[in-house]
């Protein structure tokens, strides 16, 4: 395995350190000040406390390789950062390192014009603001992104949007301004040159949001997922991200690193799951010895380290391919860590899960919400069969010999 810089290696333990000290023993402080703000769609002070220590230490904007605004580290020396940073459910933020905004500041930051960076990407930067990225639309499958259908028609000065959106996570945030929006501009054009991307404040007029969706019963307030309604919505012509038409290659150019970033978060995410499933087998009983010493919860315990690794080395693999060979590549790697990782940490949380009894289902532990979070994974930016057809499509395409066996 290629090693690591030192300036990451050096970063991992410092994200380490301050992930023991500072961010998991206030996981339970920021739950508790949440249920009690009156507003569920605030955030809770105790996460303004940690961003700035984390930001006072450096440990602030981590990503964003190849760009003097971020840390100067590679895709490959940002990925064991992500997989620390994704064991706590609060972590990401608290570094400025969460979707959605990675994803949208690498967008601003490739793409956006010098105002709409002074505009946007500077308060993002800084963690004043949050945003937004509506791309699904509960009317078509979006799973073929050329169904979206929002349509944004011109009018002098202006594009008028009209549509639905929905899953746009961090849309009720009450510190989110921005939204990133896919939508139509010219039906008639090829296939891949009819979208564009554009950029709508929260507070424009026409702009509603028309409930909040819950993932198997969370509402992953504050940083939930609204539907979103554009009723005659207008911006100004120059909110247009890098020109009519380019929205696909705009995707491709934010959705590359941000499956990286999804996939190390479920390493995280399994890594701590695995630890809770080893110390809840060393403390409890059950027919006369240890659950440690049950043949079934040792095979649990095994299988989960294998795959764990195996998801880590192929992600790890995908990142220095996109690093070296460049996005476009990498695709077929990255399209199956996507189906990789995710699986992958659904299947440890759900044996941390079984192995927890009924504690594993209560709120009493962090195995329920993890596991439907992982669950839903499955289908953010893309469902497992989207990514298989392209893996599947790739290989059918390569030179396997004369003689294959």
């Amino acid at each position: 395995m290629i090693r690591f810089s030192e300036k990451s290696l050096a970063l991992q333990q410092r994200l380490r350190d301050f992930m023991n000290e500072h961010v998991y023993p206030n996981e339970a402080v920021y739950k508790s000040q949440h249920e009690a703000m009156e507003s569920r769609w605030d955030s809770p002070p105790i996460m303004d406390e940690l961003k700035e220590l984390a930001r006072k230490q450096g440990l602030w904007n981590l990503f964003l390789p190849e760009s003097e605004v971020g840390a100067g580290l590679t895709n490959y020396d940002y990925a064991p950062l992500c997989e620390i940073m994704g064991r706590s459910p609060i972590g990401p933020e608290v570094f400025n390192c969460s979707a959605p905004d990675t994803g949208n500041i690498e967008v601003l930051e490739r793409y956006g014009s010098e105002d709409q960076k002074s505009q946007w990407l500077g308060p993002l930067l800084d963690g004043k603001i949050r945003s937004a990225f509506a791309m699904t639309e509960p009317g078509v499958a979006s799973s073929d992104a050329t169904n979206i259908s929002l349509r944004a028609e011109r009018d002098g000065d202006e594009y008028v949007l009209n549509g639905r959106k929905w899953w746009t996570s961090g849309a009720g945030d009450n510190r989110t301004k921005i939204l990133i929006v896919m939508c139509v501009t010219n039906p008639e054009a090829a296939r891949y040159q009819q979208h564009s991307m554009i950029l709508v404040p929260k507070d424009t007029k026409g702009v509603r949001l028309v409930r909040s969706l819950r993932v198997f019963g969370y509402e992953h307030a504050p940083c939930g997922h609204f539907e979103l309604a554009f009723e005659n919505a207008r911006v100004p012509v120059s909110n247009m991200l890098l020109g009519e038409g380019r929205g696909f290659e705009i995707a491709q150019g934010r959705l590359g690193p941000g499956r990286i970033h999804h996939c190390m978060r479920m390493i995280g995410v399994a890594e701590r799951a695995l630890d809770a499933m080893i110390a809840r087998a060393r403390q409890r009983v059950a027919f006369g010895k240890p659950l440690a010493d049950q043949g079934v919860v040792r095979e649990a315990i095994a299988r989960s380290r294998c795959e764990i690794d195996q998801a880590r080395l192929l992600t790890l693999h995908a990142a220095h391919l996109m690093d070296t060979v460049g996005n476009k590549l990498a695709r077929k790697e990255i399209a199956m860590i996507k189906v990789v990782a995710p699986n992958m940490a659904f299947a440890v949380l759900d044996r941390a899960v079984q192995i927890h009894g009924g504690a594993g289902v209560s709120q009493d532990f962090g195995l329920a919400d993890a596991w439907s979070f992982a669950r839903a994974v499955r289908l953010t930016d893309g469902p497992d069969e989207v990514h298989l057809a392209t893996v599947a499509k790739l290989e059918l395409r390569r030179d396997v010999g004369e003689k294959p066996w």
